[in-house]
């Protein structure tokens, strides 16, 4: 089991709740480590809240910490450690493809442009990575982000749905790719799925809803 020491996120009494409604988390802890974990439930039962309070997009009580960097004391740190899109947003709309890339990257000291290239091959992007992002399809745009997220060094992504709109070929390449990167180590990668990920090693599976109380992410093997 994955230990808040070596952790590349812990979350400690996690707690989060929208008004009038039951609390996603009450007092959860868990540590999750280098590896592919999936955080997996039903429509509905909180996934991409839960990524947007890992993302530190989205207060939460309880602390929260990568890498030993808390999102409580040094906000910005820690954001820089986490690669996360929300598939809603319309942030990138007036840019380019590549621009949009460019800018995912910005800071991203070791981000792996070949990887970052072999993707964009591998998810059919080369056609329509010079267009505005607004004229892109639901799935195009989602390669796109998925392309700079899967090529980013960030210590933590965070990948919501992201077969959401796409295509059998560019969903056999994330697999493909996210296969790979099980075995990266200092790397932790959440994929949010209302479906059971097959043909992935995977280093954890998070079940929502949470259960009350400090629980831990169930590591497989």
């Amino acid at each position: 089991m994955t230990t808040p020491h070596d952790a590349v996120l812990h979350l400690q009494d996690l707690g989060f709740a929208y008004p009038a409604q039951p609390p996603l988390a009450t007092r959860w802890t868990t540590s999750i480590g280098a590896g592919i974990t999936l955080l997996h439930g039903d429509t509905g039962s909180g996934k991409s809240t839960l990524l947007r309070i890992m993302a530190g997009t989205l207060a939460a009580t309880g602390r929260l910490s990568i890498a030993g960097i808390r999102l409580d004391t040094a906000a910005e740190a820690y954001r820089r450690n986490v690669f996360f899109i929300d598939p809603d947003t319309d942030a990138f709309d007036k840019v380019t493809a590549l621009e949009c890339s460019a800018s995912l990257r910005d800071g991203d000291t070791h981000f792996d442009a070949f990887r970052w290239q072999a993707l964009v091959e591998g998810f059919a992007l080369t056609p329509h990575i010079g267009k505005p992002m607004f004229m892109l399809s639901t799935g195009s745009k989602r390669k796109v982000w998925l392309a700079a997220a899967l090529a980013s060094s960030r210590p933590l992504t965070l990948l919501d749905e992201p077969t959401g709109g796409l295509d059998a070929a560019s969903i056999r390449c994330l697999w493909r790719t996210l296969a790979g990167m099980s075995r990266e180590s200092g790397r932790a990668v959440v994929v949010a799925s209302g479906e059971r990920v097959t043909g992935i090693p995977l280093a954890a599976t998070i079940e929502l809803p949470l259960q009350t109380g400090a629980r831990h992410a169930q590591r497989q093997g």
